[in-house]
């Protein structure tokens, strides 16, 4: 049942028929039906408490503590990688004939060109770069969330079924790096691409999902994984698919492809290098490839080695745990012989644990739906999963949401 709306509003289980007609290729539910509003009214409320958070924020940690004057309304958001995307909002990928070779670089290139591009787009109309970044993601989390909950809605059935796509929702607004959906940062933005595509992947629906992570691969690199598990999951469909052009459909999966090879023939353009965007990540990031055991090593060592200041230390530790939940996710999806998420989870899980050290992979949980899918299925089996997961992942929410608009964020 849902916890945020009284008992005469929540919705009543949907029957198998109902749930047929809406996720076949058949005659369609309404476009936004009564879990889809439930799933909106959490968002909005979840977005009220992530801006009052911001609020308090800038006033309780504004300057030394002796200050007087708080930043701008927006100084809380303006953190690491927002510059970077702003940079090449502002003036492209190499302003003035700088570059790679130019003393202190910020390495921009790392940063696939979605987001900035749609960010100048939207400037044009909002005169507030911050305003508009967090106009894009506002909108953008409210359609990912929007999928996720039909996503949910469209496995197998359940009793409780009804209440799996509020359930997923909530579990992700309340996820602990949720504040990240909020910041003019590109999960957000994927999430509106990826989501709405494996949704029509679901349906069969191969040239939209093409398109859609086609558009995701403009955002992040890891719309080539998801590029992948839509080529998996168009494999395992080809036995049972009715309609006997099927195969027919296979060049649209090589769609996604297109932009990263632009991304780096624009690049190889300007520097030389084809693999601009990586060497980039290597510089400023230490993604340099180092064997998984290597990578946990040094992270376990920056966690508890004593070797770094605390707070850096704590996030390494967040990460480390981080890496085991998707190990572990990753081996139900296998046991499950749910193969394409599986690649998706593990490819991701391979990029960023064969680096120098783990890197962003909490904030990156934002991005595995099947945790989001897969815990609103097992708390509609075991109710007391969710008031676990509540009573843990909520403060932990707001201490990274803290952490993060306080500027304090190491990781």
């Amino acid at each position: 049942m849902s916890l945020l709306v009284p008992p005469r509003q929540r919705e009543r289980p949907a029957s198998p028929t109902a749930v047929a007609a809406e996720e076949a290729g058949g005659k369609r539910a309404p476009w936004l039906g009564a879990a889809d509003r439930e799933v909106l009214w959490l968002y909005l409320l979840t977005r009220v408490g992530v801006w009052t958070t911001a609020y308090c924020t800038r006033w309780l940690f504004a300057g030394d503590g002796k200050a007087r004057y708080t930043g701008s309304f927006f100084s809380s958001w303006e953190r690491w990688d927002w510059w970077h995307y702003l940079r090449i909002a502002r003036s492209g990928y190499f302003p003035d004939g700088q570059g790679p070779w130019s003393a202190g670089w910020d390495n921009r290139e790392a940063f696939f060109p979605g987001f900035p591009f749609l960010l100048r787009a939207v400037h044009t109309v909002v005169p507030s770069w911050p305003a508009a970044g967090a106009l894009i993601s506002f909108v953008a989390g409210g359609v990912a969330v929007l999928a996720l909950g039909r996503i949910a809605r469209s496995y197998p059935p359940h009793p409780s079924r009804g209440g799996a796509g509020p359930r997923a929702a909530l579990f992700f607004l309340l996820s602990p790096c949720a504040v990240f959906l909020a910041a003019g940062y590109t999960e957000a933005l994927f999430l509106a691409f990826a989501l709405p595509a494996w949704l029509a992947a679901r349906r069969q629906e191969w040239a939209r999902a093409a398109v859609l992570v086609c558009l995701a691969t403009t955002v992040r690199v890891s719309g080539l994984f998801l590029a992948a598990a839509l080529a998996v999951h168009f494999l395992a469909t080809a036995r049972a698919a009715a309609s006997p052009g099927h195969w027919r459909r296979a060049p649209w999966l090589a769609l996604p492809a297109l932009p990263p090879l632009l991304q780096s023939w624009y690049l190889h353009a300007h520097t030389g290098d084809w693999m601009a965007w990586k060497h980039a990540e290597e510089r400023g990031w230490y993604r340099e490839f180092h064997s998984p055991w290597e990578a946990w090593q040094n992270t376990w060592h920056a966690a508890f080695g004593h070797s770094q200041s605390t707070g850096y230390a704590l996030m390494c530790q967040a990460e480390l745990l981080t890496m085991v939940v998707g190990l572990v996710l990753c081996g139900v999806l296998l046991r499950r012989r749910r193969w394409a998420e599986a690649v998706y989870i593990a490819l991701s899980l391979w990029a960023l644990g064969t680096s120098y050290w783990y890197t962003s992979l909490p904030r990156a949980t934002l991005l595995w739906w099947p945790l989001w899918t897969g815990l609103a299925a097992w708390s509609l089996r075991r109710p007391r999963v969710t008031t676990a997961y509540l009573a843990v992942a909520a403060p932990l929410s707001a201490v990274v949401a803290v952490t993060f608009l306080s500027g304090r964020w190491a990781g």
